[in-house]
């Protein structure tokens, strides 16, 4: 009798050692389970793919022509709600372009800014609004189709545009400029459907007529 006692106790007491042993093991596993990333897990992005540059302070925080904003409309609702951008909106819709702008996938456009439209002197600037077939041209040469071009892309990037003539991309840092001499002033924004690239300066392709390829 006194041997099944003592038999049972030495039971009760490796239960009762094992039993601390077997939960660490399983708290470290779920530790592990825990740091891993799972399915769930959103990887926050990397700052090359956050919008850069120095002009993108000026861009709201948030409502029309935010950044945040932005990333749930087309490109052209995007520049329509943007004030900044009414001079281009004007002329997208003069080219009826927005069918061809909206239709884009997975491009990049490069967007003027008012300021830009008004660096052209006021005769270049009307000369080319009013001539529909060099604006549908100046404003096919801001799109680089099939291709959302990224930060990593931009020191020595060539890129053909829609309008079928080559746009050349320079700098480091923040700081690119298209062409050599139009500065970006806020990149990598996303749409819903193009990737935005707001800019100092109107682009003039080769072709251009003379009258519109100066920005002087």
């Amino acid at each position: 009798m006194k041997c099944v006692r003592v038999r049972t106790t030495a039971v009760a007491v490796a239960a009762a050692l094992s039993l601390p042993l077997s939960l660490g093991v399983l708290t470290s596993q779920a530790s592990a389970s825990d740091s891993s990333p799972g399915a769930t897990d959103t990887a926050s992005p990397s700052q090359s793919e956050q919008p850069f540059g120095p002009g993108c302070s000026m861009l709201p925080q948030s409502g029309n022509g935010s950044a945040a904003q932005m990333a749930h409309e087309s490109v052209t609702t995007a520049v329509d709600n943007n004030p900044n951008l009414s001079m281009l909106a004007d002329a997208i819709k003069k080219t009826d372009l927005a069918n061809t702008l909206d239709g884009l996938k997975d491009s990049t456009v490069f967007v003027p800014t008012n300021d830009a439209f008004n660096k052209l002197s006021a005769t270049k600037r009307d000369a080319l609004l009013n001539d529909r077939a060099q604006l549908k041209k100046v404003l096919t040469y801001h799109v680089v189709e099939h291709k959302e071009i990224t930060k990593a892309q931009l020191p020595h990037g060539t890129f053909t545009t829609l309008e079928g003539s080559t746009l050349t991309t320079s700098g480091s840092g923040d700081s690119f400029k298209v062409n050599g001499s139009v500065p970006i002033a806020c990149g990598n924004i996303p749409t819903k459907n193009a990737t935005v690239y707001i800019i100092d300066g109107v682009l003039v392709p080769p072709t251009a007529t003379p009258s519109t390829s100066s920005s002087s």
